[in-house]
């Protein structure tokens, strides 16, 4: 608390103020029925549903990573968030996917089960498969926030990350029980606000300390010991420090990670924003938005990872002492477990009295100010670089004017965590407890219902969270291994009409089950091989469970056809649409098809170009705004002339 001054804690508190007073007024309007709970209504408008996918995408925790991997590599670090960070499903659901969701009128994506599978044993076997397994993707992303948030909040509050993360979690939680979806949407619209300003003010602050592009690279290899930091092309080899070295072949990360967005890209969209749309213009049109905003994260975490830069060289000028503080620690504290290591610091730190010998020896190596420059080390002995984004605004951000960051940053976080759980209650009052459970639930018992899930949704992502390592632990283990059981199962069922319901459990079932072991058993297991041996056995999964059980019934399969009309391995629907709706559909695949490419280097690009222009790479920056302008032509042709009218 020390940090902070009463200017800072005004603005928390106000901002904590109108969020509570936001709940209290939509809390009478989510409340009248289910639709309007989970979806609003369906009567929310493109463009703030639009700002709402930004915001809930926008995350302590996640930016904390990016930075992260923003500071070790450059520009280049957005090539490694092609893992989950750069969003590229985007792409997809801007395309194609976001409207096939949508055509369905369905609320939630397990409910879309039954339209796709049926209502026979099939049908409600994916259903509840579809449930069970976002429930446990949703816990392990909770784990994820919970990690961050603790790291971060326990950098500015005198108290550890755990306790950090319950405070933030519990005021996050209470607002979204209240307000459902429309809380959702209307509170990341105010939080995009501030944001947007946080955006700006960081990005003119890096981009006026640096002087030059060759200073900064300078600068760079000082502090990282990486020689090409400016750069922004890939490359097979690079360095990586302690504790990162499976990313040193930059090129097969980055092509691994791409490989897994599009196959996962084709199955996304299943998110209420999609259901909620009112036509499939209005879902083009809504993600053209979202991704457009999501651009602006990337210059403000550029710009963090500059002074972050500037920060380390002025508090280590030898980073010799980093390995010195972090054995003398572990010489006095015993075996501590990596998980629980920012628990350690904070105990340090908070308590000094209690540990009066460790501390006599951290002033001798660290000097007076030991206790802050604490915040940066890491396990391993070196610079944290999870830590980087806390560190610059705890150093280099003016009182005042740090309050202001710390609620963009904050609301950002809740942004997430409120889509996030609202999806997933969605999925278990409709699911699992009207369908299977009670079927004539008043609504007011379904909205209490999903109080009760949230809290216990909440508490085993908390415990979860507390054994993590690291955020790029839990975020490697949720996009390549517990993510990839929903990954194939969502790819095949738009693109193969044979893959039925049995299929679709068994292969999402097995995927889930092997990732949940492998966290268990061998924790430690590369992102590649999760990958690899978790998609394979889903691929088994679905391909044996859907020769094993019984096909989907014609009547179904022809009445999601008709609505939905994905391309793929359809020929024998093909025949029962009318010659010129077929001729239109097909026209229509062609178009997606080839726009779908283009629309993928946009927005690579579209992330790119800020960076470069922030650390004044204006010969990159030129020869990327080519890639950008030629993409978005195309698309522009391809895609948004041929959208439909409303």
């Amino acid at each position: 608390m020390q940090y902070l001054n009463y200017v800072d804690y005004t603005v928390i508190v106000i901002y904590l103020a109108i969020l509570v007073v936001l709940g209290m007024i939509l809390k009478r309007m989510a409340s009248q029925s289910l639709d309007d709970y989970f979806l609003g209504g369906r009567k929310l408008p493109w463009w703030a549903l639009g700002v709402s996918g930004m915001a809930s995408y926008l995350d302590i925790t996640g930016t904390m990573i990016i930075v992260s991997f923003l500071f070790m590599l450059g520009p280049r670090g957005l090539f490694i968030e092609f893992r989950g960070g750069a969003v590229l499903p985007l792409a997809f659901m801007m395309i194609f996917s976001g409207k096939w969701h949508r055509r369905s009128r369905c609320m939630t994506g397990a409910e879309w089960m039954i339209f796709r599978f049926g209502e026979g044993i099939g049908g409600q076997f994916a259903r509840i498969a579809q449930s069970t397994a976002v429930i446990l993707l949703t816990i392990g992303m909770l784990a994820y926030l919970v990690k961050g948030v603790g790291l971060f909040l326990s950098m500015f509050l005198p108290f550890s990350p755990l306790i950090c993360s319950i405070i933030m979690i519990c005021v996050a939680s209470i607002y979204t029980m209240a307000s459902g979806f429309y809380g959702v949407v209307f509170t990341d619209m105010f939080q995009s606000i501030i944001i947007l300003v946080a955006v700006i003010t960081i990005s003119v602050l890096a981009f006026l300390k640096a002087p030059d592009m060759s200073a900064i690279a300078a600068l760079a290899g000082e502090v990282t010991g990486s020689a090409e930091w400016t750069t922004s092309r890939l490359q097979w080899l690079t360095s990586m420090p302690k504790g990162y070295e499976a990313y040193s072949h930059l090129t097969m990360f980055a092509m691994f990670y791409l490989l897994r967005q599009i196959i996962g890209g084709v199955g996304a969209g299943d998110d209420p924003k999609y259901y909620g749309a009112k036509s499939d213009r209005e879902c083009g049109k809504l993600t053209f938005f979202w991704t457009n905003l999501m651009m602006f994260r990337w210059p403000m975490m550029m710009a963090f990872a500059v002074l972050g830069l500037y920060l380390v060289r002025d508090l280590f000028p030898d980073q010799s002492v980093l390995m010195q503080s972090a054995e003398l620690i572990k010489t006095y504290m015993g075996n501590i477990d990596k998980s629980r290591w920012a628990d350690a610091l904070a105990a340090v730190m908070n308590n000094p009295g209690q540990y009066p010998d460790l501390v006599s020896g951290l002033k001798g190596i660290l000097g007076s100010d030991w206790a802050s420059k604490l915040h940066l080390l890491s396990f391993e002995g070196t610079i944290n670089p999870e830590r980087i984004l806390p560190a610059v605004i705890l150093f280099n951000i003016p009182m005042g004017f740090r309050g202001m960051i710390l609620v963009a940053l904050i609301a950002a976080s809740m942004s997430t965590f409120d889509s996030t759980v609202n999806r997933t209650a969605g999925f278990f009052v409709k699911d699992l407890y009207q369908r299977y459970m009670r079927p004539k639930a008043s609504n007011k018992e379904l909205i209490y219902a999903s109080w009760v899930f949230i809290v216990a949704l909440v508490t085993v992502g908390f415990a979860l969270g507390y054994t993590t390592e690291s955020i790029n632990d839990i975020w490697g283990w949720i996009n390549m291994s517990l993510g990839v059981g929903l990954l194939l199962p969502g790819f095949l069922r738009f693109l193969w009409w044979r893959f039925n319901g049995g299929g679709f459990a068994i292969g999402t079932l097995s995927g889930m089950i092997f990732a949940i072991l492998q966290r268990i058993i061998v924790p430690d297991l590369d992102e590649r091989s999760q990958f690899l041996i978790c998609s394979t056995i889903s691929v088994l999964g679905c391909i044996i469970g859907t020769y094993l059980t019984k096909p989907t019934d014609r009547a179904v399969l022809e009445n999601f056809y008709r609505k939905t009309r994905p391309f793929g391995l359809w020929k024998p629907l093909k025949n029962i649409l009318e010659p010129d709706v077929r001729a239109v559909m097909e026209k229509e695949h062609r178009n997606d098809l080839t726009a779908l490419p283009f629309v993928m280097l946009w927005q690579v690009s579209l992330f790119m170009l800020p960076m470069l222009f922030i650390i004044k790479s204006y010969g990159p920056f030129l020869r990327t705004f080519g890639i950008f302008a030629v993409s978005l032509a195309v698309m522009y042709v391809f895609w948004y002339k041929k959208l439909p009218s409303d």
